[in-house]
């Protein structure tokens, strides 16, 4: 299982899914470039002491991305969460393969990465609302992810 976040914007929200991913002990991607310098003291303050235990690899680009996807790791799936998605995430089968892909909190992924994906996934919220926080998205997709398939640390 792995996290993986498409140009994001927010250097709280990076920092927040950094640190989840060192205590679930998943690997997490930045696809660059990013909306903030990755030393940036609110992206230090959101991971704090954890980024130092992070699996993080950095991608220069989408391309770059797709590239090690397809030359390493035995990649399984690209699942992205997006408010676009045709599935609710209660309803999907994860395995542990998977990579969950989240996108810029100001505009989600372009069509070109949507249409990359193997599924696309939606977290069900109350009519007439847009969306969560990337990182609170990440967080409860991950859980549920981890819950199916047995890889909570």
């Amino acid at each position: 299982m792995r996290i993986a976040l498409f140009q994001p914007d927010i250097p709280q929200n990076a920092g927040a899914l950094i640190r989840l991913g060192a205590c679930m002990g998943v690997a997490v991607d930045i696809i660059e470039p990013c909306g903030f310098v990755l030393s940036d003291a609110r992206f230090r303050r959101a991971g704090m002491d954890y980024l130092e235990m992070a699996a993080v690899t950095r991608h220069a680009s989408w391309a770059d991305f797709v590239a090690q996807r397809e030359i390493g790791r035995g990649a399984g799936r690209l699942v992205l969460l997006t408010s676009k998605g045709s599935a609710p995430y209660t309803d999907f089968a994860f395995t542990p393969e998977d990579t969950l892909l989240l996108g810029r909190e100001s505009a989600g992924v372009p069509d070109e990465v949507h249409a990359m994906a193997d599924a696309r996934l939606r977290v069900p919220l109350k009519p007439g609302l847009r969306s969560l926080n990337v990182a609170q998205t990440g967080a409860m997709v991950l859980g549920e992810a981890l819950r199916q398939t047995k890889g909570f640390p």
